[in-house]
């Protein structure tokens, strides 16, 4: 997870130094009631605590507006969503046992689960990356091999893997580029010393574009920019998923059927989300997320990208992309030579049981699943975000 000074981690949202809580419990509202103590229950409900990535933004759309649509509270589930920070790792809070489920990107957690997390992914929500490298059109950077001899900016913290493989893939060694700590901002890129910075498309690359450009005295263009995306690449790993106690998975039968619940009820949010992106980010921003209003519905119609059409049903994961992104946790190396794991993740550490219960439930009551028809938002982006 990256920090910034203004947009915060790999999501990008302002710091906050406390975890932040929203509970399903006050459902068709602001989405901002107060809570409880996350141990308590309201009117029979089975108390959750899900712990994000990062503070309240609509990379996490979904889940707020399964809140605030009470979605949670009909499969007879009390929600808390506590925010993220620069010292929580989600999968470690969640394999301690101080919450019930957790969202976090698969490689980052492939790294926890060999160190002796015992936690699995039981539905994939981003079914795309959304991590690409951007350059200006005059740097001449239009694929990875281009790289070689350039400044090219990287977050780190486990976001640079997508990056490596990439490079690595077209020939291009760690120490055939200069690789730059990037800010976590898009000062350095803005200003030239980084020739390809990283950028997730519904955040940093946002950034760039509203952005005035000084030589046109507009904001820059996507015409302004190339963009290398590791989906296109076929070096992109599998991102934001949900992830939950493997050991209270196998032992406790009512923490196993509350899981069904809370992906059906967190997919009927994300299919909200894609029906009434507008209404999502109001959501979101009610939450209270800090990012203006323009970059948050920016971000919100960018991550339903990630999600809609899906491919076999949002959350379903996809062998093959699981097991590409093993694979490049297993090969790709960093400018120290090290590897995100050095072996095989245990059979454990993903399942689609738990989904397809909840997706089989979903189709019974006619939600879409699939967004075969979905067809995205036209955002237009002002200077500053607003």
């Amino acid at each position: 997870m990256k920090h910034s000074t203004r947009w915060l981690g790999t999501v990008g949202a302002l710091a906050t130094a406390s975890a932040l809580v929203l509970t399903g419990c006050s459902s068709g509202g602001s989405g901002g009631g107060s809570t409880d103590d996350a141990g308590s229950s309201g009117g029979g409900l089975t108390p959750i605590t899900l712990q994000l990535q990062w503070s309240a933004q609509a990379q996490f759309a979904g889940y707020y507006a399964a809140v605030d649509q009470g979605f949670y509270k009909d499969e007879g589930l009390d929600v808390t969503i506590a925010e993220g920070g620069s010292d929580i790792v989600p999968q470690d809070v969640l394999a301690s046992g101080d919450v019930d489920y957790a969202i976090s990107w698969v490689p980052k957690v492939l790294g926890s689960i060999e160190q002796g997390a015992n936690i699995t992914d039981v539905a994939q929500i981003f079914e795309r990356s959304a991590t690409t490298q951007i350059s200006f059109k005059d740097k001449n950077i239009t694929d990875p091999a281009d790289l070689k001899g350039k400044n090219v900016g990287s977050w780190g913290y486990g976001n640079e893997w997508e990056l490596f493989a990439g490079m690595q893939k077209a020939g291009v060694e760690v120490g055939d580029i200069n690789l730059v700590q990037q800010q976590f901002d898009m000062n350095g890129f803005l200003a030239g010393d980084i020739d390809a910075a990283q950028a997730m498309t519904y955040n940093e690359y946002a950034q760039v574009l509203e952005t005035i450009n000084p030589a046109t005295g507009n904001l820059y263009q996507p015409a302004d920019l190339n963009v290398i995306n590791w989906n296109d690449v076929g070096t992109a790993m599998l991102q934001d998923a949900i992830w939950a106690n493997t050991d209270k998975l196998a032992s406790d039968t009512a923490y196993a059927d509350n899981t069904v619940k809370f992906i059906k009820a967190s997919i009927k949010g994300w299919a909200y989300a894609r029906d009434n992106a507008e209404k999502s980010a109001e959501i979101v921003a009610a939450a209270g997320s800090q990012l203006p209003a323009g970059h948050q519905l920016w971000m919100t119609n960018e991550v339903n990208k990630l999600i809609w059409p899906s491919t076999n049903g949002v959350g379903m994961i996809d062998e093959a992309a699981w097991k590409n992104t093993v694979k490049i946790a297993m090969n790709t190396k960093n400018e120290t030579g090290a590897t995100i794991i050095t072996s095989e993740p245990p059979a454990t550490a993903f399942s689609n049981e738990y989904v397809t219960k909840a997706l089989a439930e979903l189709k019974d009551e006619g939600v879409d699943v699939m967004g075969t028809s979905y067809t995205p938002l036209t955002v237009t982006l002002k200077q500053g975000g607003e």
